[in-house]
C-alpha cells in the first residue's frame, strides 16, 4: 500500500486507510510504537492494542447428516 505525507499544522503525517483502522479496531488517540531505521530509510509502526488479523478465513464447518 502506498500513502502520501500530508501537512498537519507545523508537522507532517502519514494517513492510515479506513479499512486498516476498522480491521485492526484502531481508534483516533490509540498508542502507536514507532521504530526508525535511518540506514534503511524505514519506519515501523506497531499498534499494541490492535487485534490480530486472520490470514485466511476460518474453515467452514461441515454439517453431518443425522
Amino acid at each position: 500500500m502506498a500513502e502520501k505525507i500530508i501537512k498537519t499544522g507545523n508537522s507532517a503525517a502519514v494517513t492510515l486507510p479506513a479499512k486498516f483502522m476498522r480491521d485492526l479496531n484502531l481508534k483516533i488517540g490509540d498508542p502507536v510504537v514507532v521504530e526508525i531505521d535511518y540506514i534503511k530509510g524505514e519506519i515501523t509502526f506497531r499498534f499494541p492494542g490492535a487485534r490480530q488479523l486472520h490470514l485466511t478465513p476460518p474453515p467452514k464447518r461441515e454439517r453431518t447428516k443425522a
